[in-house]
């Protein structure tokens, strides 16, 4: 079962990277849960919210790529540490467009349920993030 779990978040990794989101149909349950304590304002309780989700993200690092570079997996649980990599080139939340590309180390938990992903826990460094794009610290203001 962990390997078979394991394929399953690999498979929604290459989905996201192939830019797939009707794979995620079968990846997914209906109602899966994304927790993120980086993005506390975004909530996502289902498949189709996760894919709005994951255009909306697209629309501002369309180049965006998820390399996993390590998966344990025990019962239904498959934890993970990547590597999350785009370029901004639209607007993120309250920041414009930056031109600039960011590397942040990801790090969650996928909870797999009759073969699809029911939930997933993921954060990463925000801080480092706004620092690599040039968003912070804040420009001064005149």
């Amino acid at each position: 079962m962990s390997e078979a779990n394991k394929q399953i978040v690999r498979s929604f990794a290459d989905a996201g990277n192939r830019n797939d989101l009707e794979a995620f149909d079968t990846l997914l349950a209906p109602d899966f849960v994304r927790h993120c304590e980086a993005t506390p304002e975004i909530a996502v309780t289902s498949c189709e919210e996760f894919k709005q989700f994951y255009r909306d993200t697209a629309s501002t690092f369309p180049d965006q790529r998820m390399t996993l570079d390590a998966l344990i997996a025990e019962g239904n649980r498959v934890a993970f540490w990547g590597t999350f990599s785009g370029t901004q080139e639209g607007p993120m939340g309250p920041f414009p467009p930056t031109g600039k590309r960011l590397e942040s180390e990801i790090a969650g938990m996928f909870r797999i349920e009759a073969g699809r992903i029911a939930e997933l826990w993921v954060t990463w460094d925000n801080l480092s993030g706004l620092v690599q794009l040039g968003l912070f610290p804040p420009p001064e203001s005149e």
